[in-house]
């Protein structure tokens, strides 16, 4: 039998506190094994020629920081090879509207909404300075009160030519109390999001479990002994998916980039049988 040198052990040492030592709180996290059996409740796999009106209304403009440049615009939308196109463009003709830009995005609101499950969105999206693709959640109604108190769960936002991706929970414990170590509230995950990536959430009462490709990438938990504004997730959530543009987080706009899309293949909403 060989004998194991000091100068083996040494190296495996290193390599093992090398390894350890790379790790964060924003590694991802392995899937776990177990019997859940999850049922289709809901889906859109975009294979008609035009958007489901009985599913989906198109985001209007607004003047919260994402809403900037939302538009009903026919060119913000295309539905072709089963997937549907989410635009962000220059408008060509500021005589009717006089934005700069125009983007398109979808929501759920006022036509479906869901407490607890799972929820996948399949999506490439392309890079463009000032791109700002998001698929998010907010409550349904206002259980609590006034945004920030029934929370926001932002499944995937990705932003100019960054090779990651942000998964975020918002809320008036994290925005207004400032409570954003205790659980940590957000993460990133290295992408390419130039490929098709699934995007997904799965929700329970007491966790949040945020995943991309059906590997957990982050767990927003529930907590005990806290202000009660940490956990506004006890009600139905609707789903946005819109192609941003522009913004104090993201930054300028560059129009040479335009235009930009957020390619989405399908989106599906299950709950446990």
């Amino acid at each position: 039998m060989k004998m194991v040198t000091f100068k083996e052990i040494l190296m495996v040492a290193v390599i093992l506190l090398l390894i350890a030592s790379c790790r964060t709180s924003h590694d991802i996290i392995d899937p776990k094994s177990g019997e859940e059996e999850w049922k289709l409740v809901w889906e859109d796999p975009f294979k008609d020629k035009m958007l489901d009106e009985t599913k989906w209304s198109k985001i209007p403009r607004n003047t919260a920081d994402w809403g900037n440049y939302m538009s009903s615009h026919e060119d913000c939308f295309d539905i072709k090879n089963d997937n549907l196109y989410l635009n962000g463009i220059i408008n060509k003709d500021r005589s009717i509207d006089t934005s700069r830009y125009l983007t398109g995005g979808i929501s759920t609101q006022d036509k479906f909404a869901f407490q607890y499950g799972k929820v996948e969105i399949r999506a490439k999206l392309e890079n463009a300075k000032g791109a700002w693709p998001a698929i998010w959640m907010l409550a349904d109604q206002p259980k609590y009160g006034a945004y920030p108190r029934n929370g926001e769960i932002d499944i995937m936002e990705h932003l100019n030519y960054e090779n990651q991706v942000y998964q975020t929970v918002h809320s008036y414990y994290t925005l207004a109390l400032k409570q954003k170590d205790n659980p940590v509230y957000y993460n990133k995950t290295p992408v390419d999001p130039e490929t098709y990536n699934t995007y997904g959430l799965k929700w329970y009462p007491d966790k949040l479990v945020f995943t991309i490709n059906d590997i957990e990438t982050f767990i927003y938990p529930r907590l005990q002994g806290v202000d009660p504004t940490q956990w506004p997730f006890d009600q139905p959530f609707f789903l946005m998916i819109d192609m941003q543009l522009g913004g104090a987080w993201v930054g300028e706009v560059d129009p040479g980039d335009l235009p930009v899309q957020m390619i989405i293949d399908w989106v599906r909403v299950s709950q446990l049988k």
